[in-house]
């Protein structure tokens, strides 16, 4: 291994398992935190911490400069900026190629490339891979209506450099568009400082389905299984599972081929996701790919045994993929527990967490980095614990699921856990039959 120290820019639970990942591979880590992340007890794991700045993320866990200076105080050679914050941008892995650090992720012209997705698509297209009508969205309104009538409605508006339902719009009528048009605009310059949107034709119930890669830079491009991610509520994700319940051996085999010929087709390297979605005729399509790893990894973890991180690493260090095929075993279902109010609208909620009891046991894994008296603030994303169960089949982890959620026992802060353990007893849940549209008819039903 060339890398002697890491330096970890992110927090919470993706942080603490960078640090666990370096400590296997015998790399020294330094993790840097914000003054209000200063009592996190992941930061006596590493072997040194940094501070970079106050709570706001613009004067810390975004501030370039301040984790530049970090890493070269710390004399470290590598910087993994795990998921959010500075994990998709290019302008940063600039930086790092020019101050000699290595960036654990993709290369800065791929990042830049799946970043636009509207050349993402252009590219992915001409390597034969299925993408939905689309274009990207004129300015001028009767242009605009001019372009949604060609593609047809319903629509989705995206944002073309946004991510995580950031700037996404349905349109399901003509009367709907441009006020869907303006807020979609509004929404993306305030999320990534573009207002640049593209229109692509939306699909009614699909599935959303992604499949997980690992390329090293010899070119080889490996594939890890798919993610049944259709469980979401506002384009966020709520559970996954892999392997997906719905899907045969020949459109499986088609989805892995179309996800490395993507992968391919952009000059991708390290870790990354490319996500479809499929229809109820099992035809599926392109509609992004992620360069970076993915909150829910941990699913394709459970059922393959790899360690994603400790590739991203070893991949990053110009080591090849440590292996050349994966064996899946059993299934995983993932559940993402957010300080949330389910019965208020899923606002955020903050406060000092208690814990009562927190889940373990056969197939059960616990991501997190709460810890008792610890307060959520408003300053950062909502997610404070995944919750992984793995079975020898796909009900033995749903029923392991439902059992470790009515362990996760905490208070001082709402959360979405009781609403997760809803949506597992549901019967199309447990049918296998989802769609991005579930969590929207349940909530309906009350």
């Amino acid at each position: 291994m060339s890398f002697e120290t890491l330096l970890v820019a992110s927090r919470g639970e993706i942080a603490l398992s960078i640090i666990e990942a370096c400590r296997e591979l015998g790399i020294r880590s330094v993790v840097v935190h914000s003054e209000a992340d200063a009592g996190m007890p992941y930061l006596k794991l590493a072997d040194g911490s940094v501070c970079i700045g106050p709570a706001a993320p613009g004067k810390s866990y975004l501030n370039v400069a301040a984790i530049i200076s970090a890493a070269e105080l710390t004399g470290a050679d590598a910087i993994h900026p795990g998921y959010g914050f500075l994990a998709e941008s290019p302008d940063f892995v600039e930086v790092c190629d020019s101050h000699g650090i290595a960036f654990v992720g993709p290369p800065r012209e791929a990042m830049e490339l799946v970043g636009d997705k509207a050349r993402a698509r252009e590219e992915v297209a001409g390597a034969g891979v299925p993408v939905l009508p689309g274009a990207l969205a004129p300015d001028d309104p009767d242009l605009l209506r001019a372009e949604a009538e060609r593609i047809g409605y319903p629509l989705l508006i995206k944002a073309v450099y946004g991510g995580g339902g950031r700037g996404m719009r349905l349109v399901p009528s003509p009367d709907r568009l441009i006020q869907g048009f303006q807020a979609a605009t509004k929404e993306a310059k305030g999320a990534c400082g573009d207002g640049s949107l593209y229109l692509e034709k939306a699909i009614e119930s699909p599935r959303h389905v992604e499949v997980q890669i690992l390329a090293d830079a010899d070119g080889r491009i490996i594939h890890l299984g798919e993610r049944e991610c259709s469980v979401q509520r506002r384009h966020q994700k709520l559970i996954e599972e892999a392997p997906a319940p719905f899907i045969d051996g020949e459109l499986r085999d088609r989805l892995y081929e179309a996800a490395i010929a993507a992968a391919s087709a952009v000059g991708y390297r390290n870790a990354g996701t490319v996500e479809f979605l499929v229809d109820r005729d099992s035809r599926f399509f392109f509609i992004e790919m992620n360069a970076r790893i993915q909150v829910e990894h941990a699913v394709t973890e459970a059922v393959t045994g790899v360690n994603l991180i400790k590739e991203q690493i070893r991949i990053a260090s110009g080591e090849e993929v440590s292996f050349s095929k994966v064996e899946m075993s059993g299934h995983a279902i993932e559940c993402r527990i957010y300080a949330e109010d389910p019965s208020n609208g899923f606002l955020p909620s903050t406060g000092r967490i208690r814990i009562e009891e927190l889940p373990g046991g056969n197939g059960i894994r616990l991501d997190t980095a709460i810890y008792d008296g610890m307060e959520v603030s408003p300053f950062y994303d909502p997610l404070i614990a995944k919750l992984i169960a793995w079975g020898e089949d796909r009900e033995v982890a749903r029923v392991r699921m439902m059992t470790a959620l009515e362990r996760f026992r905490i208070f001082g802060v709402k959360t979405t856990r009781d609403f997760s353990l809803s949506l597992l007893k549901h019967p199309d849940f447990r049918s296998g039959e989802i769609t991005t549209g579930f969590v929207d008819r349940v909530l309906a039903d009350g």
